[in-house]
């Protein structure tokens, strides 16, 4: 048997030390979801040390971001041909180098170019990860198992701000990068020695240049997103970047049509299972990544809590998901349901999340926590019955494009959500301003009276609450529209 085809066991039981194996994953997976948010709290400590300008900030953390969303799906690709073990050893490798290399920099270019470094191993780690698991349970396991896996990445967002507050609280700003250490050395071991080999026993040749163009445009595209809301959505720099993403995207749209053994396989848009999954996925993202990004502002512009109070009160969403998923629960009642109406359901409730808090957060924390632990509950049933939908409706020999596809869905939705909400916020609240400014601090830092402070602060929490109940929308339709989707794939399958 060759070392690429799966030992009987895999396939029909399960490997024999999968949920290890599955410890180990959710391990690596979240030092790279960490990585997303832990250094928004060492900002202060930057500017300071190393004299970070703003650009250099901006950079430090989207260099980060960038990297890894432009290689997700070359990634993906490169697990299934290559081998996922080898992939994920190799991003292992990559990140904890990337990590030293950012702890121990003493410049703003050093830092820069180690977060590009960890965002290449972070590409790797998140299509490997997911794919490995589609590999090592059986099908009947797959709900549990991906459930387990999505709990980590809500873990890692709710604990990025706490980890790095606390660090940066007893050590200096680099130790927030060395605990990457221990946990890919741990991780290395226990990859080498226990994670079994897998890969796309066709042994496709390479698609070097699918694999140029995915990067360039994915990376364009993400690139407009991050830039409009600081430097306006008719920038020449959003303009001209959000350009080349569509003509290379386009590019390689056609390339992907046209060739022997794609990277991405065009012909899987055709399934409408997974062209419904898809299309939820994206506004359930793009309401959840733009609600809750535009939520933490507001607790720390309006409410006046620092990064770490921020992290500890919307920590409730994330300790719902980690709840329900690692009980199990969230699972047994997405079986129960059905894939369809667990989506369908999951979404109705992180849309009833954001209006509670929408609508009550104003009036003090209970709305907030409320919201928090409905979105929570959502996510917990909606998101791996999504992923399981994306992931089963791939042959699993392209696990790992699969896996690809995933996060490339969820790093666009979000950042879409992120850029259009926060155009809604900016512009009610640029209706409803009394001073000329473009943003909150600004127009504070303008403000003659206590009475106009209380004005502008009013109109800031009306443009949240606008926000808010745009990104409730896209999600209940997301929901809706999805669930109503694959209700009538599953029928016309029966039929």
């Amino acid at each position: 048997m060759s070392a690429s085809a799966p030992a009987p066991a895999t396939v029909a039981q399960g490997h024999p030390q999968r949920w290890l194996i599955l410890g180990v994953i959710c391990l690596a997976q979240l030092t790279v979801v960490l990585d997303n948010t832990v250094l928004n709290v060492a900002i202060p400590s930057l500017t300071k040390e190393l004299g970070a300008a703003t650009s250099d900030i901006q950079w430090m953390i989207n260099a980060y971001s960038l990297v890894q969303s432009g290689l997700l799906l070359t990634a993906g690709s490169a697990a299934d041909r290559y081998g996922r073990k080898k992939m994920l050893t190799a991003g292992l490798t990559l990140f904890g180098a990337g990590s030293l290399a950012a702890g121990l920099a003493d410049s703003t270019g050093q830092l820069i170019a180690a977060r590009a470094g960890m965002g290449v191993g972070g590409a790797l780690l998140l299509t490997t990860t997911l794919a490995v698991v589609m590999q090592i349970f059986t099908p009947e396991e797959h709900a549990k198992a991906i459930g387990i896996w999505a709990a980590i990445n809500a873990l890692g967002f709710a604990c990025g701000p706490l980890i790095g507050g606390f660090m940066l609280d007893h050590f200096w700003w680099g130790a927030i990068f060395l605990i990457n250490l221990p946990v890919a050395a741990i991780g290395l071991i226990a990859t080498i020695t226990l994670v079994p080999e897998s890969k796309n026993p066709r042994g496709d040749r390479p698609d070097l240049l699918g694999a140029l163009l995915s990067t360039i445009g994915m990376a364009s595209l993400v690139f407009a997103i991050i830039s409009g809301p600081g430097h306006g959505w008719s920038s020449g720099r959003v303009l001209t970047s959000a350009g080349v993403a569509v003509v290379v995207l386009a590019a390689f749209a056609y390339w992907e049509s046209r060739i022997e053994y794609p990277m991405l396989d065009v012909h899987f848009f055709k399934n409408p299972r997974f062209t419904a999954a898809i299309a939820g996925a994206v506004l359930m993202t793009f309401g959840m990544g733009g609600s809750l990004f535009l939520l933490t502002q507001h607790m720390q512009f309006v409410l006046g809590y620092d990064p770490l109070e921020a992290g500890i009160h919307t920590a409730p969403l994330a300790v719902t998901i980690v709840a329900l998923n690692f009980s199990g629960l969230a699972a047994k009642w997405a079986t129960r349901l059905g894939n369809p109406a667990a989506i369908g359901l999951g979404m109705v409730l992180m849309s009833g999340g954001l209006v509670s808090i929408a609508m009550l957060a104003s009036g003090g924390y209970a709305g907030t926590l409320l919201g928090l632990v409905l979105i929570g509950a959502g996510a917990a049933i909606a998101n791996p019955a999504m992923a399981h939908t994306i992931m089963s409706s791939i042959p699993p020999e392209k696990a790992g494009i699969g896996a690809g596809i995933n996060g490339t869905v969820a790093e666009f939705g979000q950042g879409l959500g992120v850029a259009v909400l926060g155009a809604v916020l900016s512009s009610r609240f640029a209706a409803l301003v009394p001073v000329a400014a473009s943003s909150l601090p600004a127009a504070l830092a303008v403000a003659g009276s206590e009475s106009e402070k209380a004005r502008i602060v009013d109109a800031y929490s009306s443009g949240l609450e606008t926000s808010l109940l745009v990104g409730s929308v896209a999600v209940l339709l997301g929901g809706l529209v999805t669930a109503a989707l694959l209700r009538r794939v599953e029928r016309e399958e029966v039929a």
